[in-house]
């Protein structure tokens, strides 16, 4: 399987999306699908899926279709899902804890192993299945755990430092909820997901 040097994070993002589907035709015992059929199903776009996956390699027979099994492996590799992903939470308050009892944060190759928090009052209470532990702890706690993904669930105000914890604790990749940007460093992943821009969209398509 190639993989282009660079690829956008919107085809990651359907590569995902395609994933899912096939996880679910899984499921359904399908053999095999076109992509005709694919995105007929789940309101897609076949020639769409096709550019997306041609980026990969081949993996359809013109007029036959994709192996479901095949492809779904294919792309379980690609997005770097065929291996365990260890993730510590920083800030667990209200929305750190709910993602460390979040399915999508402990199923398949992803796992939260460890959860810090500034706090006094939280630091040794027990939340989702973990024990809190303090920020200062972090270096210790990646090297213990090997986590790989620090999420970042704390204030506006704290993501930059807490960033900058995670990176020098040896962190490779960073999920941003903070209400807040943050300047990246080379070598450590940065995604920022904000709720409230998406809300604003869909207010804006409301006016």
């Amino acid at each position: 399987m190639s993989v282009p040097e660079e690829v956008s994070p919107p085809t990651l993002n359907r590569l995902s999306v395609y994933l899912r589907c096939l996880h679910h035709l899984q499921e359904l015992g399908t053999l095999r699908i076109a992509s005709q059929e694919l995105a007929r199903r789940y309101h897609l776009s076949a020639a769409q899926i096709r550019k997306d996956l041609a980026q990969f390699g081949e993996f359809g027979i013109r007029g036959v279709g994709y192996e479901v099994d095949t492809l779904a492996a294919h792309l379980n590799a690609l997005l770097g899902l065929d291996r365990r992903h260890p993730i510590v939470i920083v800030g667990m308050g209200n929305l750190g804890s709910a993602l460390a009892r979040s399915l999508g944060f402990n199923s398949g190759a992803f796992e939260v192993v460890a959860g810090v928090d500034t706090d006094p009052k939280v630091v040794g209470r027990r939340l989702a299945g973990l024990v809190v532990r303090p920020v200062g702890e972090l270096r210790e706690i990646v090297r213990e755990t090997r986590a790989e993904i620090g999420v970042l669930a704390v204030p506006a105000g704290a993501a930059q430092e807490n960033y900058d914890a995670l990176a020098d604790a040896g962190v490779r990749a960073v999920l941003n909820f903070a209400p807040e940007r943050v300047k990246p460093r080379a070598g450590v992943q940065l995604k920022d997901v904000d709720l409230r821009i998406d809300l604003e969209e869909l207010a804006f398509f409301l006016r």
